[in-house]
């Protein structure tokens, strides 16, 4: 018996117009974010292009630049070039440029151009997921992770390096202008004074652009170093006054030292102290994920609601600690959503005795950890009440112990950390696109947006049926 193929006809000429609808299937991400994005309001973008006056080349829909974005980041497609490579190659990318092709330049152009706006959308995903019942701001758990900055830990130069790289740099610059000085004097003496060309050196140039450089970041330094001096000086003040109160309410002298205030006019950078030449806001920071090792990078901080996962809360920070992110964090939920959460859940990195007393959360159950229990270590129960004239952090550790305590705070990993996982392991995102505080936290503004719309997305046949 013969063989019986369908017929390879790959150079047929279609018969009729195919249709773009055709080409991906029903319930398809594509065709969610096509009705998704076509919802969203997207007039602070459309406003900027009213600035011109029409004439040149058009412009590319922004409708069709956000689809193609947002597909990409929930596909972990980041670069501008390989989305553009992929409206060639992947049907779905196809589909949602109808079939145009943007450039990367341009691509790269409309998201540096429209950061802030697309940021936004943060907002606008999370109050869909709201309305269609994905939150419910009963339990919020909140963590943060380190990401990579776009820039290397190895562009990076110790304060104490800059301050021998400095006096180096003046001493060859000094050299290098006593050359020159000598070498005009020559011409002059051999050509006379009106020769041209007195530029400087390239090889000057270079030392002084570098001197310069070196300046600049030395002086942020000093600067940030007073900045934290005067930031410690406050938290020595607040320990104090809560020692006399303590002193106070025990009537006993605390044993120890008494903290001292420091002066930060008189403060300076540590020797260690880094500052990185390709992302100056970027700091060198500890990697949770590989113990003893740094990145040079910032921390990603979340807020996610317990019901289904949703990111409540997004912003990215400096510090490397999360102390000073809790009561941000939560202000920002309230913010969103106009409510704020029955119950919140913290690591103990996020602790203070100042947070848990704080005038803006004492409506909100906290259970925060004081502390780190030791792997293996049995952790101790109790049903009594925290004794009578106990502190913020007794009276926390105490309603941690308990039955309920216990319940509400073990569920805090289960709630965030698979969120950390699906953005940096499943879609790849594990370094920003963009330079500049300002800019990556607009850029995980936008991972966190998609994070949501795919929950929201993913939730749909549930949602259906309920």
């Amino acid at each position: 018996m013969g063989q019986n193929f369908i017929p390879d006809t790959v150079n047929q000429t279609l018969l009729f117009p195919p249709s773009l609808h055709d080409w991906l299937p029903e319930g398809h991400l594509a065709r969610f974010l096509l009705d998704v994005v076509s919802a969203l309001d997207l007039s602070a973008i459309y406003t900027s292009y009213e600035e011109k006056d029409g004439r040149g080349q058009a412009a590319y829909a922004p409708e069709m630049m956000v689809r193609l974005l947002l597909y990409g980041y929930a596909r972990g497609v980041y670069s501008s070039r390989k989305i553009e490579t992929r409206t060639f190659e992947d049907v779905a990318f196809r589909y949602l440029s109808g079939d145009q092709h943007p450039d990367h330049a341009t691509i790269a152009e409309f998201r540096k151009r429209h950061l802030e706006s697309l940021s936004g959308l943060f907002t606008q995903a999370l109050l869909l997921c709201s309305e269609a019942g994905l939150v419910k701001l009963g339990h919020v758990s909140i963590d943060g992770t380190k990401i990579k900055a776009n820039a290397s830990k190895h562009k990076a130069m110790s304060y104490k390096h800059m301050n021998e790289t400095e006096a180096r740099l003046k001493q060859e610059i000094d050299a290098l202008l006593a050359a020159a000085e000598k070498t005009d004097a020559e011409e002059d003496a051999q050509y006379g004074k009106d020769r041209h060309g007195d530029e400087l050196p390239a090889e000057l140039q270079r030392r002084e652009s570098r001197l310069q450089k070196i300046g600049a970041a030395k002086a942020a330094l000093e600067q940030e170093a007073k900045e934290k001096a005067a930031e410690q000086r406050a938290e020595t003040e607040q320990k104090l006054a809560e020692r006399e109160e303590e002193e106070r309410r025990t009537g006993k002298k605390k044993p120890g030292r008494k903290p001292e205030p420091c002066d930060p006019e008189q403060a300076r950078p540590d020797d260690t102290a880094q500052r990185n030449f390709t992302d100056a806001e970027s700091r060198i920071m500890p990697d949770g994920a590989n113990k003893g090792s740094f990145v040079q990078g910032y921390n990603a901080q979340i807020a996610v609601d317990s019901a289904s996962q949703v990111i409540v809360a997004a912003e990215v920070t400096q510090d490397t600690n999360d102390k000073k992110q809790l009561i941000p964090m939560i202000a920002q939920i309230t913010a969103n959503l106009e409510q704020k959460p029955e119950k919140v859940s913290a690591d103990t990195g996020y602790f203070s005795e100042a947070n848990v007393t704080d005038e803006s959360v004492k409506e909100v159950d906290l259970y925060v950890a004081t502390g780190r229990d030791k792997h293996g270590d049995a952790v101790k129960t109790s049903s009594d009440p925290p004794p009578p004239g106990a502190s913020p952090k007794e009276a926390m550790r105490e309603k941690l112990r308990t039955e309920a305590g216990r319940n509400v705070y073990k569920m805090r990993k289960a709630i965030v950390e698979p969120v950390f996982g699906q953005i940096k392991e499943q879609r790849g995102f594990r370094r920003f696109s963009l330079r500049g505080k300002e800019n990556v936290g607009r850029e995980w503004k936008l991972v966190c947006a998609v994070s949501n719309l795919l929950k929201l997305f993913r939730a749909r046949g549930v949602l259906e049926m309920a």
